[in-house]
């Protein structure tokens, strides 16, 4: 929780020319690690929180109304989204929540100044609604995780095609834990990292799989957390999308990482949409690669050191 003495917030990484954050705000977005959780803070605890809203409805009005619910009867919430990304529904979703706002336009953004409703009752059910929960076939989940409510296709295809594995190894990009558990089936593993830029995701994979060898890290691959050596084997559902928009680096980042995390002889298996262009960094860093399967619109790829 914010200390009484630090007043104000950011959620994410608002453009720095659309608003000014306050100097010292601390993070509370899910997707940095090490930030806090801004639906933990204090209610009426914060004076000033500046937020870039997040692109999906559920996830967004959960956000927004955990930041009202955060602020001070004086205080004031700046939250801005791109007008493709969520920006042209944000007067909506206010309006649903009953906060008083005035909105302008910048840079292709939508940007509201808000201030805390009096009546907190439409709050607390958008709070609610992005909660975490159980959901048959996946367990614990919440909306903002990628595929929060459904079996991805590509991971159900990964998980078709995978070996039993044997040794220390890593999911990356664990999600909800639904690779892990199969892996884990495995009595021959003898340790599995669960990487994951979402705490939320590391939240419900702690919750998913309740196995000792398992270990959970809420890092960003693209850095250097976890530490990461000599394991026999990776597994990967590597993302694409960063902020919303397209990012083929980021899976060409998780193939890096991997290869560098693994031994000699060790394997990487990674699923990927077809149209992905992930063969020649494979090839830049892996010593053979087959591919392993194909499927609606994924292909399955063992890449061994």
């Amino acid at each position: 929780m914010i200390p009484l003495s630090q007043t104000t917030a950011v959620f994410g990484h608002p453009p720095l020319a659309l608003a000014d954050v306050p100097a010292g705000a601390v993070q509370t977005s899910p997707l940095v690690p090490g930030a806090q959780a801004l639906e933990a803070q204090a209610p009426a605890s914060l004076a000033e929180i500046v937020m870039l809203a997040p692109p999906a409805t559920v996830e967004r009005r959960g956000a927004l109304a955990a930041a009202l619910k955060a602020l001070n009867p004086e205080g004031r919430l700046i939250a801005m989204a791109p007008k493709d990304k969520g920006g042209s529904r944000l007067a909506g979703d206010l309006a649903l929540l009953g906060a008083p706002f005035n909105e302008s336009a910048k840079r292709h953004h939508r940007i509201c100044h808000v201030r805390r409703p009096a009546d907190l009752t439409a709050v607390e059910a958008a709070i609610a609604e992005a909660a975490p929960r159980d959901l048959e076939g996946l367990g614990r989940t919440q909306p903002g995780i990628f595929s929060w409510d459904r079996v991805d296709a590509g991971t159900a295809l990964l998980i078709s095609r995978l070996p039993a594995f044997k040794g220390p190894g890593a999911d990356f990009g664990c999600g909800i834990g639904l690779l892990a558990g199969k892996v884990l089936e495995s009595p021959a593993v003898t340790s599995l990292a669960l990487v994951d830029i979402d705490r939320r995701a590391i939240e419900a994979a702690k919750a998913n799989v309740g196995d000792p060898r398992a270990s959970f890290h809420w890092a960003d691959l693209r850095g250097t957390e976890p530490p990461l050596a000599d394991l026999e084997f990776v597994v990967m559902n590597p993302p694409f999308h960063d902020a919303g928009a397209e990012d083929r680096a980021l899976g060409q980042v998780f193939i890096r990482r991997a290869a560098g995390a693994l031994k000699k002889g060790g394997t990487c298996w990674l699923v990927a949409n077809r149209h992905l262009p992930y063969e020649a960094v494979l090839g830049e860093h892996f010593k053979a690669v087959t591919p392993q399967g194909e499927a609606g619109g994924y292909k399955v790829y063992e890449a061994r050191k």
